[in-house]
């Protein structure tokens, strides 16, 4: 049995942060089809003027934000002191638990292209400790045969493990190069949610042809193994995870179980104890 296209998503264009333009392939509205995801955004430019403004200081709760560069640079930091910039092939993995602030800015390059995902985190640990994970291009583990070229950054694929492992989620997160004439086979849980965000090429899916050009993410349905062909060659992330089948409570950046919580989590914000001062 082979996993279908279950739905098509062509992705709106939004603005977000200071002024930053990309298209944003699911949100709120997909939230149940794609648990444990929450939102996908892509970004792909060759004008700063698009994404310069960035995204200053702001909060999170109960979501991991993973940020995956894929060409160009991104400047970043935390309320946990941690800074740096993003290379290509680089991805920050934060996890903001019960509170952080951060902020991400994109610098000034020929070209700019990565996705970020906003990654659900159980109820039981909405109030983790935030923890912030630096993944360069020397961490991600390759694998590569005449069919295809597999960027492993979290998940397991063909034996190799990426440097992400032991979430709360644990997700699957492949960068995958289908080679021309070639194809792409993976064995997931029959539970899991699986997507793919097409950043090149056509993409034959069981008796279906999808184009990045027409589409660009694609939602397979339940159980089955995962089997894709492509006769030019393409590219595409793949994204997969055991649903939490929790209850969702969403208001801006913060991602919770129920309207109370969601409450308590901006009246910390407006009186100033979001974050935990360090004694």
């Amino acid at each position: 049995m082979i996993r279908k296209v279950s739905k098509k998503y062509s992705g709106q264009p939004v603005l977000e942060g200071a002024g930053v333009r990309l298209t944003r392939i699911f949100a709120h509205a997909d939230v149940y089809d794609l648990d444990p995801f929450l939102l996908f955004d892509f970004f792909k430019s060759d004008n700063p003027e698009d994404y310069i403004k960035g995204f200053p200081w702001h909060p999170h709760r109960g979501i991991e934000t993973i940020t995956y560069l894929i060409e160009g640079l991104l400047e970043h930091g935390d309320s946990l002191g941690n800074k740096g910039v993003i290379e290509p092939l680089g991805c920050q993995w934060m996890t903001a638990g019960k509170g952080i602030l951060h902020q991400e800015m994109p610098q000034p390059t020929e070209y700019l292209l990565g996705a970020q995902l906003w990654l659900n985190l159980p109820k039981a640990h909405k109030m983790t400790e935030p923890a912030y994970r630096d993944i360069t291009v020397n961490d991600l583990k390759i694998v590569e045969d005449e069919q295809a070229h597999v960027k492993v950054m979290a998940g397991t694929y063909d034996g190799k493990k990426g440097p992400v492992s032991g979430t709360y989620v644990d997700p699957v997160y492949l960068d995958v190069t289908i080679k021309p004439s070639g194809k792409f086979a993976y064995q997931l849980p029959e539970e899991d949610t699986v997507f793919l965000l097409l950043l090149q090429g056509s993409l034959r899916i069981g008796e279906e042809e999808v184009n990045a050009d027409e589409t660009r993410g694609v939602l397979l349905d339940k159980a089955g193994e995962i089997e894709i062909a492509s006769e030019k060659g393409a590219r595409f992330l793949l994204i997969a995870g055991c649903p939490l089948e929790e209850p969702i409570a969403w208001g801006g950046p913060i991602v919770m179980n129920t309207q109370e919580e969601l409450r308590h989590a901006f009246a910390q914000i407006r009186n100033g104890t979001f974050i935990e001062k360090p004694e």
